[in-house]
């Protein structure tokens, strides 16, 4: 039978099993064959579409000269509606579908949609050490660019499709954080357009009242138009330790003592049970030993976090060096642990050196496809949430998300939250240090109920000041 009748034949009766089971069941039980063969093609597409217009756009230097015009036209949006009487709020254009987070925004549809195409990146200022950038411009995109000329962010957040506007007016961060802080207190600058039109620019000496207040803000004081980011010379690899750590107490006492060094670059770990964890801690370096380069960003290269887990079963301690933007999208291929419950078999070899190069499948696709069934599955038997907390309050942490969620592996990532002005800062009068707890999964708690675990959480965090 030629190639082209056996593949006939296999759709056929892919679709007579469809029809048999329902499309909504399958797409609900059995959603891998839909993200395998359609969304991870169509991933693909999006990836090389946005790298090739990244490309065009710096070799033509269009993006300086584009910039001025695209805010006007913002800014004439804005004055529009402001002349039509300013009967509705305003939002951005951009659909919710194609944001990261889960959340599935209905108020795009009555709010005044502002569009904002602003994805470039607009100066790499090396005197300064300083690169200015539009809102949307990714992680993926930014570490792309600034790599090969030596430079990089101090804090780039994991996954490749965050963009510096989402991080700044909500959160991000990284295993350099207990060193820098969160995304925002990377940054130096920002430009906004407010409710009147205007455009204003920010800093901690210019309008520094509106540069405090515009991190966590989620857009409400204006549209962000660009940001200025620290930048720090790039090193060609991440000298990283794992460290299996057994007991809750010594995991919290292990976890704190490293995030207190000032001399690791990275500090990081994951919770695979209440008393078994993996501390990671990773150094900047321009040398490596051959024998222990470990690239794994490659397609075909386990997932980092069954990667990591292997050092736990095995019960021991490993150096390597794992390429440094390799490193720092270490957990998007697998978009960290999430993608094990929508490809149960991402991970395996077979798959991994076939199809790996196409994973993984764009999160924004996999929200505009997943249906009011997967959305109401999400939303009830799903949880995707971060929770700041003081590192004194760790161990007593992790022993609330196990009681109310355990959702397994947890996600550790240290930070230094200075005592700055504005929302986010420590109780007391000096820089704190603080821990993201990261529960990404389906809760294994015996009658689980989201709304009424995610209070029971959040009341937790307001009462260690988190």
């Amino acid at each position: 039978m030629s190639p082209v009748w056996s593949l006939g034949a296999g759709l056929l009766l892919l679709l007579l099993w469809v029809r048999h089971r329902g499309l909504e069941a399958v797409l609900v039980h059995h959603r891998w064959i839909f993200v395998c063969l359609f969304l991870l093609p169509l991933s693909i597409l999006f990836d090389v579409y946005y790298q090739l217009r990244a490309w065009a756009v710096w070799r033509l230097h269009s993006a300086p000269r584009q910039h001025a015009q695209r805010v006007r036209h913002i800014q004439a949006q804005v004055r529009e509606w402001k002349n039509e009487g300013s009967k509705r709020y305003m939002c951005t254009g951009r659909p919710g579908w194609l944001t990261v987070s889960l959340r599935v925004g209905k108020y795009k549809k009555i709010h005044k949609n502002i569009m904002i195409n602003l994805m470039d990146v607009l100066e790499v200022d090396s005197e300064r050490q300083v690169v200015r950038v539009e809102p949307l411009v990714t992680m993926g995109q930014l570490t792309a660019h600034l790599n090969p000329m030596g430079w990089t962010i101090p804090v780039v957040p994991e996954l490749d499709d965050l963009t510096v506007g989402g991080l700044i007016m909500g959160t991000g961060i990284e295993s350099s954080s207990h060193i820098y802080g969160l995304f925002q207190h990377t940054c130096v600058a920002y430009e906004l357009v407010l409710a009147d039109g205007s455009l204003v620019r920010c800093s901690p000496t210019e309008n520094s009242d509106l540069f405090y207040a515009v991190p966590w803000s989620c857009g409400t004081l204006g549209f962000l138009v660009a940001a200025e980011i620290k930048m720090i010379p790039a090193k060609k690899y991440v000298k990283i330790h794992y460290e299996p750590v057994r007991g809750l107490q010594k995991i919290c006492e292990k976890f704190t003592e490293e995030s207190k060094k000032k001399e690791n670059s990275f500090v990081e770990g994951l919770v695979y049970s209440l008393d078994e964890a993996v501390i990671m801690t990773g150094v900047l370096t321009d040398e490596a030993e051959q024998s222990k380069i470990n690239r794994i960003g490659n397609y075909y290269k386990p997932w980092f976090f069954k990667h990591v887990e292997k050092y736990l079963k095995a019960d021991r301690t490993g150096t390597e060096y794992i390429p440094s933007r390799h490193y720092y999208h270490r957990h998007t291929r697998s978009i960290f642990w999430e993608l094990q419950d929508i490809i149960p078999f991402g991970n395996n070899p077979v798959f991994r050196y076939l199809f790996g190069w196409m994973v993984p499948p764009k999160i924004s696709l996999l929200k505009l496809t997943q249906g009011e069934a997967i959305r109401k599955l999400y939303e009830q038997h799903h949880v995707v949430q971060d929770m700041l907390v003081p590192m004194k309050s760790l161990e007593k942490s992790i022993q609330t998300f196990h009681v109310d969620l355990n959702v397994y592996p947890l996600w550790l990532c240290p930070f230094i939250l200075p005592n700055n002005p504005g929302m986010v800062h420590p109780k007391g009068d000096e820089a704190e240090l603080y821990v993201d707890i990261g529960a990404y999964g389906e809760p294994k708690r015996k009658q689980f109920e989201a709304r009424a675990s995610m209070r029971q959480m959040e009341k937790f965090v307001r009462s260690v000041h988190g």
